[in-house]
């Protein structure tokens, strides 16, 4: 039998795909404008990838890493990109 239904969506992350949350350049991609999490429908993300995505945000939240809330967007924007390398002459 034919397979009627499509998929839910298609993963662009493997399943064992490891998100940082010392990299916050990579994690403004699953905020939104206002600051909240983006849904997993959205992003496309499976149920355990999404939970791992909340967490590195949380912990990079906390870390101020990444702005905390709606007011915060306002004045602190997006985050920059930050080299590896600290010093370079």
């Amino acid at each position: 039998m034919k397979k009627t239904t499509r998929s839910k969506y298609r993963q662009e992350f493997s399943g064992d795909h490891v998100f940082d949350y010392k990299d916050p350049a990579s994690l403004t991609r699953f905020i939104g404008d206002g600051g909240k999490i983006t849904p997993s429908r959205i992003s496309k993300l499976s149920i355990a990838q999404q939970k791992r995505v909340a967490s590195a945000v949380k912990k990079s939240r906390n870390l101020a890493l990444l702005p905390s809330g709606t007011d915060s967007f306002d004045t602190f924007s997006r985050a920059e990109a930050i080299s590896p390398v600290p010093f370079e002459i």
